[in-house]
Protein backbone atom coordinates (compact mmCIF):
# COMPACT_ATOMS: atom_id res chain seq x y z
CA UNK A 1 0.00 0.00 0.00
CA UNK A 2 1.06 3.56 -0.67
CA UNK A 3 1.84 5.93 2.18
CA UNK A 4 -0.82 8.57 2.84
CA UNK A 5 -0.12 11.99 1.40
CA UNK A 6 -2.47 13.71 3.87
CA UNK A 7 -2.76 13.64 7.63
CA UNK A 8 -5.99 11.74 8.41
CA UNK A 9 -6.21 13.48 11.78
CA UNK A 10 -6.82 16.73 9.90
CA UNK A 11 -9.76 15.34 7.93
CA UNK A 12 -13.06 16.67 9.23
CA UNK A 13 -15.36 13.86 10.31
CA UNK A 14 -18.87 14.19 8.95
CA UNK A 15 -20.06 10.65 9.68
CA UNK A 16 -19.37 7.57 11.76
CA UNK A 17 -17.66 6.08 8.70
CA UNK A 18 -15.10 8.89 8.77
CA UNK A 19 -14.56 8.19 12.46
CA UNK A 20 -13.93 4.49 11.80
CA UNK A 21 -11.50 5.26 8.98
CA UNK A 22 -9.59 7.78 11.11
CA UNK A 23 -9.42 5.21 13.91
CA UNK A 24 -7.95 2.64 11.51
CA UNK A 25 -5.40 5.10 10.11
CA UNK A 26 -4.28 6.40 13.48
CA UNK A 27 -0.95 5.26 14.99
CA UNK A 28 -1.39 1.66 16.05
CA UNK A 29 -4.55 1.29 13.96
CA UNK A 30 -5.17 -1.61 11.62
CA UNK A 31 -4.44 0.55 8.55
CA UNK A 32 -1.65 2.74 9.90
CA UNK A 33 0.45 4.08 7.03
CA UNK A 34 -1.83 2.58 4.39
CA UNK A 35 -3.80 4.31 1.66
CA UNK A 36 -7.57 4.21 2.04
CA UNK A 37 -8.93 1.91 -0.63
CA UNK A 38 -12.68 1.46 -1.22
CA UNK A 39 -14.75 -0.05 -3.98
CA UNK A 40 -18.16 0.45 -5.59
CA UNK A 41 -19.58 -2.99 -6.52
CA UNK A 42 -22.78 -2.64 -8.59
CA UNK A 43 -24.49 -5.70 -10.01
CA UNK A 44 -24.93 -5.24 -13.78
CA UNK A 45 -28.56 -6.40 -13.84
CA UNK A 46 -30.18 -2.99 -14.19
CA UNK A 47 -29.53 0.74 -14.27
CA UNK A 48 -28.25 2.74 -11.32
CA UNK A 49 -30.89 4.72 -9.43
CA UNK A 50 -30.79 7.48 -6.85
CA UNK A 51 -30.55 4.90 -4.06
CA UNK A 52 -27.35 3.48 -5.54
CA UNK A 53 -26.08 7.03 -5.77
CA UNK A 54 -25.81 7.26 -2.00
CA UNK A 55 -23.56 4.17 -1.86
CA UNK A 56 -21.62 5.36 -4.89
CA UNK A 57 -21.08 8.75 -3.32
CA UNK A 58 -19.98 7.29 0.02
CA UNK A 59 -17.53 4.88 -1.61
CA UNK A 60 -15.87 7.39 -3.91
CA UNK A 61 -16.12 10.38 -1.58
CA UNK A 62 -14.64 8.53 1.42
CA UNK A 63 -11.62 7.55 -0.63
CA UNK A 64 -11.35 11.07 -2.04
CA UNK A 65 -11.59 12.68 1.39
CA UNK A 66 -8.71 10.63 2.80
CA UNK A 67 -6.51 10.87 -0.29
CA UNK A 68 -7.27 7.29 -1.25
CA UNK A 69 -8.62 5.44 -4.28
CA UNK A 70 -11.84 3.67 -5.19
CA UNK A 71 -12.26 0.70 -7.51
CA UNK A 72 -15.21 0.01 -9.76
CA UNK A 73 -15.97 -3.69 -9.58
CA UNK A 74 -18.98 -5.24 -11.29
CA UNK A 75 -20.57 -7.90 -9.13
CA UNK A 76 -21.31 -10.34 -11.93
CA UNK A 77 -21.20 -13.58 -9.96
CA UNK A 78 -24.92 -14.18 -10.65
CA UNK A 79 -25.27 -14.31 -14.45
CA UNK A 80 -29.04 -14.82 -14.57
CA UNK A 81 -29.96 -11.20 -15.42
CA UNK A 82 -26.62 -9.54 -16.11
CA UNK A 83 -25.82 -7.80 -19.36
CA UNK A 84 -23.10 -5.65 -20.93
CA UNK A 85 -25.78 -3.01 -21.63
CA UNK A 86 -25.98 -2.37 -17.90
CA UNK A 87 -22.20 -2.38 -17.54
CA UNK A 88 -21.81 0.46 -20.04
CA UNK A 89 -24.74 2.40 -18.58
CA UNK A 90 -23.30 2.18 -15.05
CA UNK A 91 -19.90 3.42 -16.21
CA UNK A 92 -21.55 6.34 -18.01
CA UNK A 93 -23.58 7.29 -14.93
CA UNK A 94 -20.55 7.26 -12.62
CA UNK A 95 -18.53 9.43 -14.97
CA UNK A 96 -21.49 11.79 -15.37
CA UNK A 97 -21.56 12.29 -11.60
CA UNK A 98 -17.91 13.30 -11.72
CA UNK A 99 -16.21 10.22 -10.27
CA UNK A 100 -13.52 8.11 -11.88
CA UNK A 101 -11.92 4.77 -11.08
CA UNK A 102 -8.80 5.27 -13.20
CA UNK A 103 -7.40 1.94 -14.37
CA UNK A 104 -9.10 0.05 -11.52
CA UNK A 105 -12.03 -1.51 -13.39
CA UNK A 106 -12.70 -5.08 -12.30
CA UNK A 107 -15.33 -7.78 -12.57
CA UNK A 108 -16.22 -10.31 -9.92
CA UNK A 109 -15.94 -12.97 -12.61
CA UNK A 110 -12.25 -12.05 -12.99
CA UNK A 111 -11.74 -13.93 -9.72
CA UNK A 112 -13.67 -17.12 -10.48
CA UNK A 113 -10.55 -19.25 -10.73
CA UNK A 114 -8.95 -17.85 -7.58
CA UNK A 115 -12.23 -18.09 -5.67
CA UNK A 116 -12.55 -21.73 -6.71
CA UNK A 117 -9.01 -22.42 -5.49
CA UNK A 118 -9.74 -20.78 -2.14
CA UNK A 119 -12.89 -22.89 -1.80
CA UNK A 120 -10.76 -26.01 -2.39
CA UNK A 121 -8.47 -24.72 0.34
CA UNK A 122 -11.39 -24.55 2.78
CA UNK A 123 -12.33 -28.14 1.98
CA UNK A 124 -8.75 -29.26 2.62
CA UNK A 125 -8.85 -27.48 5.99
CA UNK A 126 -12.04 -29.30 6.90
CA UNK A 127 -13.97 -26.01 6.78
CA UNK A 128 -16.24 -26.79 3.81
CA UNK A 129 -18.07 -29.82 2.47
CA UNK A 130 -20.27 -30.86 -0.43
CA UNK A 131 -23.90 -31.18 0.65
CA UNK A 132 -26.70 -33.10 -1.10
CA UNK A 133 -29.68 -31.49 0.61
CA UNK A 134 -32.31 -30.19 -1.78
CA UNK A 135 -33.58 -26.62 -1.35
CA UNK A 136 -36.68 -28.01 0.32
CA UNK A 137 -34.59 -30.10 2.70
CA UNK A 138 -32.31 -27.16 3.48
CA UNK A 139 -35.35 -25.20 4.59
CA UNK A 140 -36.64 -28.14 6.61
CA UNK A 141 -33.29 -28.76 8.32
CA UNK A 142 -32.52 -25.09 9.01
CA UNK A 143 -33.88 -25.17 12.56
CA UNK A 144 -35.06 -22.18 14.56
CA UNK A 145 -33.89 -19.99 17.42
CA UNK A 146 -33.95 -22.90 19.88
CA UNK A 147 -33.23 -25.74 17.44
CA UNK A 148 -29.88 -26.12 15.66
CA UNK A 149 -29.74 -26.78 11.95
CA UNK A 150 -28.87 -30.26 10.66
CA UNK A 151 -26.83 -31.59 7.77
CA UNK A 152 -26.26 -35.32 7.27
CA UNK A 153 -23.36 -34.51 4.91
CA UNK A 154 -21.41 -32.36 7.34
CA UNK A 155 -18.92 -35.12 8.14
CA UNK A 156 -18.37 -36.16 4.54
CA UNK A 157 -14.68 -37.11 4.15
CA UNK A 158 -12.46 -34.34 2.82
CA UNK A 159 -11.27 -36.37 -0.16
CA UNK A 160 -14.84 -37.16 -1.13
CA UNK A 161 -15.85 -33.47 -0.99
CA UNK A 162 -12.78 -32.53 -3.05
CA UNK A 163 -13.71 -35.10 -5.69
CA UNK A 164 -17.36 -34.05 -5.83
CA UNK A 165 -16.51 -30.33 -5.94
CA UNK A 166 -14.18 -30.84 -8.89
CA UNK A 167 -16.82 -32.89 -10.68
CA UNK A 168 -19.36 -30.14 -9.96
CA UNK A 169 -16.98 -27.75 -11.73
CA UNK A 170 -16.64 -30.17 -14.62
CA UNK A 171 -20.39 -30.26 -15.19
CA UNK A 172 -21.11 -33.84 -14.20
CA UNK A 173 -24.19 -33.11 -12.10
CA UNK A 174 -27.57 -31.41 -12.68
CA UNK A 175 -28.51 -28.10 -11.09
CA UNK A 176 -29.56 -28.46 -7.48
CA UNK A 177 -27.84 -31.81 -6.99
CA UNK A 178 -25.03 -30.46 -4.80
CA UNK A 179 -23.91 -27.30 -3.05
CA UNK A 180 -20.66 -26.48 -1.33
CA UNK A 181 -21.27 -25.34 2.24
CA UNK A 182 -19.01 -23.78 4.85
CA UNK A 183 -18.60 -25.73 8.07
CA UNK A 184 -19.11 -23.09 10.76
CA UNK A 185 -21.79 -23.49 13.44
CA UNK A 186 -25.17 -25.17 12.97
CA UNK A 187 -26.36 -23.84 16.32
CA UNK A 188 -25.40 -20.19 15.71
CA UNK A 189 -27.97 -17.57 16.65
CA UNK A 190 -27.01 -15.83 13.40
CA UNK A 191 -28.58 -17.99 10.70
CA UNK A 192 -26.07 -16.68 8.15
CA UNK A 193 -23.45 -18.72 10.03
CA UNK A 194 -25.35 -22.01 9.99
CA UNK A 195 -23.13 -23.63 7.39
CA UNK A 196 -24.06 -21.23 4.56
CA UNK A 197 -23.83 -22.25 0.92
CA UNK A 198 -20.65 -21.11 -0.83
CA UNK A 199 -21.24 -22.54 -4.33
CA UNK A 200 -24.18 -23.76 -6.39
CA UNK A 201 -24.50 -25.39 -9.82
CA UNK A 202 -25.97 -23.23 -12.60
CA UNK A 203 -26.00 -24.05 -16.30
CA UNK A 204 -26.32 -20.57 -17.69
CA UNK A 205 -24.20 -18.49 -20.05
CA UNK A 206 -22.22 -15.72 -18.39
CA UNK A 207 -22.01 -12.35 -20.16
CA UNK A 208 -18.18 -12.41 -19.97
CA UNK A 209 -17.18 -15.99 -19.19
CA UNK A 210 -19.56 -17.70 -21.59
CA UNK A 211 -20.06 -21.35 -20.59
CA UNK A 212 -16.63 -21.84 -19.02
CA UNK A 213 -18.14 -22.12 -15.54
CA UNK A 214 -21.17 -24.06 -14.35
CA UNK A 215 -20.61 -23.45 -10.64
CA UNK A 216 -20.91 -19.95 -9.26
CA UNK A 217 -19.89 -18.58 -5.85
CA UNK A 218 -22.49 -17.07 -3.57
CA UNK A 219 -22.16 -13.34 -2.96
CA UNK A 220 -21.31 -13.76 0.74
CA UNK A 221 -18.34 -15.91 -0.21
CA UNK A 222 -17.16 -14.10 -3.32
CA UNK A 223 -17.39 -10.52 -2.08
CA UNK A 224 -14.92 -10.64 0.85
CA UNK A 225 -12.47 -12.55 -1.33
CA UNK A 226 -12.71 -9.95 -4.09
CA UNK A 227 -12.20 -7.15 -1.55
CA UNK A 228 -9.15 -8.87 -0.09
CA UNK A 229 -7.57 -9.63 -3.48
CA UNK A 230 -7.91 -5.97 -4.49
CA UNK A 231 -6.43 -4.70 -1.23
CA UNK A 232 -9.61 -2.93 -0.14
CA UNK A 233 -9.19 -1.39 3.30
CA UNK A 234 -12.82 -0.47 3.96
CA UNK A 235 -15.73 -2.36 2.45
CA UNK A 236 -18.65 0.06 2.78
CA UNK A 237 -22.07 -1.47 2.29
CA UNK A 238 -25.74 -1.04 3.17
CA UNK A 239 -27.22 -2.01 6.49
CA UNK A 240 -28.82 -5.20 5.18
CA UNK A 241 -25.34 -6.79 5.29
CA UNK A 242 -24.79 -6.08 8.98
CA UNK A 243 -25.88 -9.61 9.94
CA UNK A 244 -23.63 -10.97 7.20
CA UNK A 245 -20.51 -9.30 8.62
CA UNK A 246 -19.55 -12.31 10.81
CA UNK A 247 -19.54 -14.45 7.65
CA UNK A 248 -17.53 -11.79 5.80
CA UNK A 249 -14.94 -11.85 8.58
CA UNK A 250 -14.97 -15.67 8.73
CA UNK A 251 -14.16 -15.92 5.02
CA UNK A 252 -11.32 -13.39 5.37
CA UNK A 253 -9.87 -15.19 8.39
CA UNK A 254 -10.09 -18.70 6.98
CA UNK A 255 -9.01 -18.28 3.36
CA UNK A 256 -5.49 -17.55 2.20
CA UNK A 257 -6.09 -13.98 1.04
CA UNK A 258 -3.43 -11.22 1.06
CA UNK A 259 -5.28 -8.53 3.06
CA UNK A 260 -8.00 -8.11 5.66
CA UNK A 261 -10.64 -5.52 4.77
CA UNK A 262 -13.08 -4.08 7.29
CA UNK A 263 -16.79 -4.09 6.50
CA UNK A 264 -18.78 -1.04 7.65
CA UNK A 265 -22.53 -0.72 7.13
CA UNK A 266 -24.73 2.33 6.63
CA UNK A 267 -28.46 2.82 6.16
CA UNK A 268 -29.84 2.68 2.64
CA UNK A 269 -31.51 5.70 1.07
CA UNK A 270 -35.30 5.74 1.05
CA UNK A 271 -37.25 8.38 -0.89
CA UNK A 272 -41.01 8.78 -0.85
CA UNK A 273 -43.32 8.58 -3.89
CA UNK A 274 -41.10 6.16 -5.77
CA UNK A 275 -39.75 2.61 -5.77
CA UNK A 276 -36.10 1.65 -5.99
CA UNK A 277 -36.21 -2.13 -6.21
CA UNK A 278 -34.59 -3.21 -9.48
CA UNK A 279 -37.25 -5.89 -9.82
CA UNK A 280 -40.01 -3.30 -9.56
CA UNK A 281 -38.25 -0.83 -11.85
CA UNK A 282 -37.81 -3.59 -14.40
CA UNK A 283 -41.52 -4.40 -14.10
CA UNK A 284 -42.34 -0.76 -14.87
CA UNK A 285 -40.15 -0.86 -17.97
CA UNK A 286 -41.15 -4.28 -19.26
CA UNK A 287 -44.83 -3.69 -18.51
CA UNK A 288 -44.89 -0.45 -20.49
CA UNK A 289 -45.80 1.73 -17.50
CA UNK A 290 -42.86 3.97 -18.43
CA UNK A 291 -40.95 4.54 -21.64
CA UNK A 292 -37.69 2.81 -20.79
CA UNK A 293 -35.08 2.97 -18.05
CA UNK A 294 -34.36 6.60 -18.92
CA UNK A 295 -37.97 7.75 -18.67
CA UNK A 296 -37.75 11.09 -16.81
CA UNK A 297 -40.25 9.80 -14.22
CA UNK A 298 -37.89 7.01 -13.18
CA UNK A 299 -35.50 7.35 -10.20
CA UNK A 300 -32.68 5.98 -12.37
CA UNK A 301 -29.70 8.25 -12.87
CA UNK A 302 -30.21 8.15 -16.63
CA UNK A 303 -33.86 9.10 -16.11
CA UNK A 304 -32.96 11.95 -13.77
CA UNK A 305 -30.29 13.13 -16.22
CA UNK A 306 -32.79 13.13 -19.07
CA UNK A 307 -35.24 15.07 -16.93
CA UNK A 308 -32.62 17.76 -16.36
CA UNK A 309 -31.02 16.85 -13.04
CA UNK A 310 -27.41 17.93 -12.78
CA UNK A 311 -24.43 16.07 -11.29
CA UNK A 312 -23.86 18.89 -8.81
CA UNK A 313 -27.46 18.77 -7.57
CA UNK A 314 -27.29 15.03 -6.97
CA UNK A 315 -23.90 15.24 -5.28
CA UNK A 316 -25.16 18.04 -3.04
CA UNK A 317 -28.20 15.96 -2.20
CA UNK A 318 -26.01 12.95 -1.36
CA UNK A 319 -23.75 15.08 0.82
CA UNK A 320 -26.54 16.82 2.69
CA UNK A 321 -28.68 13.79 3.54
CA UNK A 322 -25.69 12.48 5.50
CA UNK A 323 -24.71 8.97 6.53
CA UNK A 324 -26.66 7.20 9.24
CA UNK A 325 -27.03 3.82 10.87
CA UNK A 326 -30.82 4.03 11.18
CA UNK A 327 -33.02 3.71 8.12
CA UNK A 328 -35.09 6.75 7.21
CA UNK A 329 -37.01 8.20 4.29
CA UNK A 330 -36.03 11.45 2.60
CA UNK A 331 -38.66 13.67 1.01
CA UNK A 332 -38.43 13.72 -2.78
CA UNK A 333 -39.02 17.44 -2.43
CA UNK A 334 -35.55 17.78 -0.93
CA UNK A 335 -33.99 16.30 -4.05
CA UNK A 336 -36.01 18.82 -6.05
CA UNK A 337 -34.82 21.58 -3.73
CA UNK A 338 -31.18 20.69 -4.45
CA UNK A 339 -31.85 20.81 -8.18
CA UNK A 340 -33.69 24.12 -7.94
CA UNK A 341 -30.77 25.59 -6.00
CA UNK A 342 -28.29 24.54 -8.67
CA UNK A 343 -30.35 25.59 -11.68
CA UNK A 344 -31.11 28.95 -10.12
CA UNK A 345 -27.39 29.66 -10.42
CA UNK A 346 -26.62 27.95 -13.72
CA UNK A 347 -29.65 27.78 -16.00
CA UNK A 348 -30.12 30.21 -18.86
CA UNK A 349 -33.42 32.07 -19.01
CA UNK A 350 -36.08 32.39 -21.67
CA UNK A 351 -39.79 32.95 -22.12
CA UNK A 352 -42.10 30.15 -23.17
CA UNK A 353 -45.89 30.05 -23.39
CA UNK A 354 -47.25 26.59 -22.65
CA UNK A 355 -50.99 27.24 -23.12
CA UNK A 356 -50.95 30.00 -25.73
CA UNK A 357 -53.67 32.51 -26.50
CA UNK A 358 -53.20 35.39 -28.93
CA UNK A 359 -52.72 38.89 -27.52
CA UNK A 360 -53.29 41.66 -30.06
CA UNK A 361 -52.19 45.19 -29.14
CA UNK A 362 -54.75 47.13 -31.12
CA UNK A 363 -52.99 50.50 -30.96
CA UNK A 364 -49.54 49.16 -31.88
CA UNK A 365 -48.60 49.94 -35.51
CA UNK A 366 -49.42 47.04 -37.83
CA UNK A 367 -46.35 45.56 -39.51
CA UNK A 368 -43.93 47.13 -37.04
CA UNK A 369 -41.36 45.04 -35.16
CA UNK A 370 -38.85 46.20 -32.59
CA UNK A 371 -36.47 44.58 -30.12
CA UNK A 372 -36.68 44.93 -26.38
CA UNK A 373 -34.08 44.09 -23.77
CA UNK A 374 -34.79 41.25 -21.35
CA UNK A 375 -32.58 40.35 -18.41
CA UNK A 376 -30.87 36.98 -18.19
CA UNK A 377 -29.88 35.02 -15.11
CA UNK A 378 -28.14 37.50 -12.77
CA UNK A 379 -26.11 34.58 -11.42
CA UNK A 380 -24.59 34.23 -14.90
CA UNK A 381 -23.11 37.68 -15.49
CA UNK A 382 -21.47 36.44 -18.67
CA UNK A 383 -24.94 36.20 -20.23
CA UNK A 384 -25.72 39.90 -19.73
CA UNK A 385 -29.06 40.70 -21.34
CA UNK A 386 -30.74 39.49 -24.51
CA UNK A 387 -32.72 41.15 -27.30
CA UNK A 388 -36.20 39.80 -27.98
CA UNK A 389 -38.46 40.80 -30.88
CA UNK A 390 -41.77 42.52 -30.09
CA UNK A 391 -44.70 43.27 -32.39
CA UNK A 392 -48.44 43.85 -32.50
CA UNK A 393 -49.32 40.14 -32.06
CA UNK A 394 -47.97 38.14 -29.15
CA UNK A 395 -48.64 34.87 -27.39
CA UNK A 396 -49.49 34.91 -23.69
CA UNK A 397 -50.58 32.22 -21.24
CA UNK A 398 -54.28 31.43 -21.32
CA UNK A 399 -54.35 31.67 -17.51
CA UNK A 400 -53.17 35.29 -17.73
CA UNK A 401 -56.61 36.35 -18.95
CA UNK A 402 -60.02 35.92 -17.37
CA UNK A 403 -63.21 37.27 -18.86
CA UNK A 404 -64.66 37.41 -15.35
CA UNK A 405 -61.88 37.84 -12.80
CA UNK A 406 -61.84 36.25 -9.37
CA UNK A 407 -60.86 38.19 -6.22
CA UNK A 408 -57.20 39.30 -6.07
CA UNK A 409 -56.68 38.45 -9.73
CA UNK A 410 -54.11 40.94 -11.04
CA UNK A 411 -53.67 39.85 -14.62
CA UNK A 412 -55.58 40.80 -17.76
CA UNK A 413 -59.35 41.20 -17.81
CA UNK A 414 -61.69 43.80 -19.31
CA UNK A 415 -61.41 47.09 -17.47
CA UNK A 416 -58.67 45.56 -15.35
CA UNK A 417 -55.33 47.01 -14.23
CA UNK A 418 -52.33 47.68 -16.38
CA UNK A 419 -49.93 44.74 -16.59
CA UNK A 420 -46.29 44.79 -17.52
CA UNK A 421 -45.15 42.66 -20.48
CA UNK A 422 -41.73 41.46 -19.37
CA UNK A 423 -39.04 43.85 -20.65
CA UNK A 424 -41.54 45.71 -22.83
CA UNK A 425 -44.65 47.83 -22.32
CA UNK A 426 -47.59 48.28 -20.02
CA UNK A 427 -50.84 46.99 -21.51
CA UNK A 428 -54.49 47.12 -20.47
CA UNK A 429 -57.16 44.69 -21.66
CA UNK A 430 -59.89 46.32 -23.77
CA UNK A 431 -61.77 43.23 -24.95
CA UNK A 432 -61.56 39.69 -26.27
CA UNK A 433 -62.89 37.37 -28.98
CA UNK A 434 -64.23 33.83 -28.70
CA UNK A 435 -65.05 30.95 -30.99
CA UNK A 436 -68.49 29.39 -31.43
CA UNK A 437 -67.96 27.27 -28.32
CA UNK A 438 -67.22 30.32 -26.22
CA UNK A 439 -63.50 29.66 -25.90
CA UNK A 440 -61.27 32.72 -25.83
CA UNK A 441 -59.26 32.92 -29.05
CA UNK A 442 -57.87 36.43 -28.81
CA UNK A 443 -57.27 38.99 -26.09
CA UNK A 444 -57.35 42.65 -27.14
CA UNK A 445 -55.23 45.24 -25.39
CA UNK A 446 -53.85 48.74 -25.69
CA UNK A 447 -50.30 49.67 -24.79
CA UNK A 448 -48.69 52.79 -23.39
CA UNK A 449 -45.93 53.83 -25.85
CA UNK A 450 -44.11 55.74 -23.09
CA UNK A 451 -43.77 52.72 -20.78
CA UNK A 452 -41.18 50.67 -22.63
CA UNK A 453 -38.68 48.79 -20.50
CA UNK A 454 -38.82 49.84 -16.86
CA UNK A 455 -41.35 51.78 -14.87
CA UNK A 456 -43.63 54.24 -16.69
CA UNK A 457 -42.18 57.67 -17.30
CA UNK A 458 -44.92 59.30 -15.26
CA UNK A 459 -44.04 57.19 -12.21
CA UNK A 460 -47.56 55.82 -11.75
CA UNK A 461 -47.87 52.65 -9.69
CA UNK A 462 -48.76 49.51 -11.61
CA UNK A 463 -51.14 47.18 -9.80
CA UNK A 464 -51.13 44.41 -12.36
CA UNK A 465 -48.71 41.50 -12.67
CA UNK A 466 -45.68 41.17 -14.92
CA UNK A 467 -46.49 38.71 -17.70
CA UNK A 468 -44.22 36.69 -19.94
CA UNK A 469 -44.94 36.54 -23.66
CA UNK A 470 -43.53 35.45 -27.01
CA UNK A 471 -43.65 37.42 -30.25
CA UNK A 472 -46.03 35.63 -32.63
CA UNK A 473 -43.87 36.61 -35.58
CA UNK A 474 -40.74 34.81 -34.35
CA UNK A 475 -42.16 32.17 -31.98
CA UNK A 476 -40.99 28.61 -32.36
CA UNK A 477 -43.33 25.67 -31.79
CA UNK A 478 -42.36 23.13 -29.16
CA UNK A 479 -43.62 20.10 -27.31
CA UNK A 480 -43.41 20.36 -23.53
CA UNK A 481 -43.62 17.42 -21.13
CA UNK A 482 -44.74 18.08 -17.59
CA UNK A 483 -43.89 15.44 -14.98
CA UNK A 484 -45.43 14.65 -11.64
CA UNK A 485 -44.94 11.88 -9.07
CA UNK A 486 -45.02 8.43 -10.64
CA UNK A 487 -47.10 7.13 -7.73
CA UNK A 488 -50.11 8.57 -5.94
CA UNK A 489 -49.04 7.54 -2.41
CA UNK A 490 -45.88 8.33 -0.42
CA UNK A 491 -45.01 4.66 0.09
CA UNK A 492 -46.01 2.55 -2.93
CA UNK A 493 -43.96 -0.34 -1.50
CA UNK A 494 -46.91 -1.10 0.78
CA UNK A 495 -49.20 -3.31 -1.29
CA UNK A 496 -49.07 -3.78 -5.07
CA UNK A 497 -47.09 -0.78 -6.25
CA UNK A 498 -48.66 -0.95 -9.71
CA UNK A 499 -52.04 -0.15 -8.15
CA UNK A 500 -50.67 3.27 -7.17
CA UNK A 501 -49.42 4.41 -10.56
CA UNK A 502 -50.31 8.05 -11.17
CA UNK A 503 -52.22 8.41 -14.47
CA UNK A 504 -51.25 12.10 -14.49
CA UNK A 505 -47.53 11.58 -13.98
CA UNK A 506 -46.94 12.77 -17.57
CA UNK A 507 -48.75 15.56 -19.38
CA UNK A 508 -47.71 16.27 -22.95
CA UNK A 509 -48.39 19.78 -24.30
CA UNK A 510 -48.12 20.43 -28.03
CA UNK A 511 -48.28 23.73 -29.86
CA UNK A 512 -46.36 25.57 -27.14
CA UNK A 513 -44.68 28.82 -28.19
CA UNK A 514 -41.09 29.54 -27.18
CA UNK A 515 -38.53 32.26 -27.79
CA UNK A 516 -36.61 32.07 -31.03
CA UNK A 517 -33.35 31.45 -29.12
CA UNK A 518 -34.71 28.16 -27.80
CA UNK A 519 -34.80 26.83 -31.32
CA UNK A 520 -31.08 26.18 -30.95
CA UNK A 521 -31.30 24.60 -27.49
CA UNK A 522 -28.87 21.68 -27.20
CA UNK A 523 -30.10 18.32 -25.89
CA UNK A 524 -29.73 18.26 -22.11
CA UNK A 525 -29.29 22.04 -21.85
CA UNK A 526 -31.16 23.59 -18.92
CA UNK A 527 -33.29 26.71 -19.10
CA UNK A 528 -35.52 28.60 -16.71
CA UNK A 529 -38.82 29.40 -18.40
CA UNK A 530 -40.11 32.55 -16.76
CA UNK A 531 -42.91 31.73 -14.25
CA UNK A 532 -43.03 28.11 -15.44
CA UNK A 533 -40.08 26.28 -13.93
CA UNK A 534 -36.80 24.76 -15.05
CA UNK A 535 -36.74 22.79 -18.29
CA UNK A 536 -34.22 20.99 -20.44
CA UNK A 537 -34.22 19.96 -24.07
CA UNK A 538 -34.96 16.23 -24.19
CA UNK A 539 -31.79 14.29 -24.94
CA UNK A 540 -33.58 11.59 -26.89
CA UNK A 541 -36.43 13.23 -28.79
CA UNK A 542 -35.58 16.92 -29.19
CA UNK A 543 -34.13 18.00 -32.54
CA UNK A 544 -34.17 21.07 -34.82
CA UNK A 545 -37.66 21.32 -36.22
CA UNK A 546 -39.09 19.22 -33.38
CA UNK A 547 -38.25 20.79 -30.05
CA UNK A 548 -39.11 18.80 -26.93
CA UNK A 549 -38.60 20.20 -23.44
CA UNK A 550 -38.91 18.30 -20.17
CA UNK A 551 -39.86 20.13 -17.00
CA UNK A 552 -37.09 19.32 -14.54
CA UNK A 553 -38.62 20.99 -11.50
CA UNK A 554 -41.25 23.60 -10.75
CA UNK A 555 -40.62 27.06 -9.42
CA UNK A 556 -42.17 27.92 -6.10
CA UNK A 557 -45.95 27.69 -6.27
CA UNK A 558 -47.79 30.83 -7.31
CA UNK A 559 -51.43 31.87 -7.49
CA UNK A 560 -53.62 29.76 -9.78
CA UNK A 561 -57.08 31.03 -10.72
Amino acid sequence: MDILEIDPAEVESTSFIDDFVKEDLAPGGRCEGMQVHTRFPPEPNGYLHIGHCKALYIDFRTAEKFGGICNLRFDDTNPAKEDTEYVEAIKEDIHWLGFDWGDRLYYGSDYFQKTYELAVGLIKKGLAYVCELTPEQLKEYRGDITTPARSPWRDRPIEESLDLFERMKNGEFPEGKYTLRAKIDLASGNFNMRDPALYRIRYIEHHRQGTKWCIFPMYDFAHPIQDALEGITHSLCSLEYEDHRPLYDWVIQNTDVPSKPRQIEFARLGINNTVMSKRKLRALVEGGSVNGWDDPRMPTLCGLRRRGYTPRAIRNFSERIGVAKASSTVEYAFLEHCLREDLNETARRAMAVLHPVKLTIVNYPAGQTETVTVENNPNRPEDGTRQVSFSRELWIEAEDFLAEPVPKYKRLYPEGPECRLKGAYLVRCVGYNTDEAGNVTEVLAEYDPDSRGGDPADGRKVKGATLHWVDAGTAVDAEVRLYDDLFTVPNPEEGDFLDYLNPESLTVLTGCKVEQALGAARPGESWQFMRQGYFCADSRDSAPGHLVFNRSVKLKDSFKP
